[in-house]
């Protein structure tokens, strides 16, 4: 347990242990002197001098109100096993989603760098290939004289060929 947890933990133990020593007598006031009115009234309250009429009344609104606190309990605890189940779902599913996420940033990484290097390949092929046509333009030169030359050949044969 860390330090902050133990000093809380050790306070609400404190005050439990104050609460349960005010709840043990009900005679004392908060201040801790003795009520002596509230036990006056109790003591004439559960007298024998009371009908058994209103005996049997407290005795079945007692035991309304023991029924009416174990439904409530029963519901509270319905409702916090229902939130339990709700939390873990949602923790369930947000690992889910996480897992997805992670999945799928994986697979877009891999993609990323797999069109990069593909990419890389390209280019480099592109600067190659402008690196031997460097030399075409001589080579352009070069093949336009040769036209030349043909043409002025062929234009001859075709002069010698023909006889007048």
């Amino acid at each position: 347990m860390e330090p902050k947890e133990a000093t809380t933990s050790e306070t609400l133990d404190h005050n439990h242990q104050i609460s349960q020593e005010h709840n043990e007598d009900p005679h004392h006031d908060l201040d801790g002197n003795i009520d002596t009115s509230t036990r006056e009234m109790e003591d004439t309250f559960f007298s024998s001098t009371s009908s058994p009429i209103s005996q049997k009344e407290i005795v079945r609104a007692v035991e309304v109100v023991e029924r009416d606190s174990l439904a409530i309990a029963d519901s509270f605890s319905s409702l916090f096993a229902s939130l339990r189940i709700a939390l873990s779902e949602v923790s369930s599913r947000s690992v889910d989603h996480v897992q997805c996420f992670s999945d799928a940033a994986g697979r877009l990484q891999e993609s990323a760098l797999d069109t990069a290097t593909k990419g890389n390949l390209y280019i480099n092929s592109c600067l190659r290939l402008n690196e031997e046509m460097r030399g075409i333009d001589t080579l352009a030169m070069q093949l336009k004289v040769l036209r030349r030359n043909v043409d002025a050949l062929d234009t001859a044969v075709n002069t010698l060929v023909r006889f007048p």
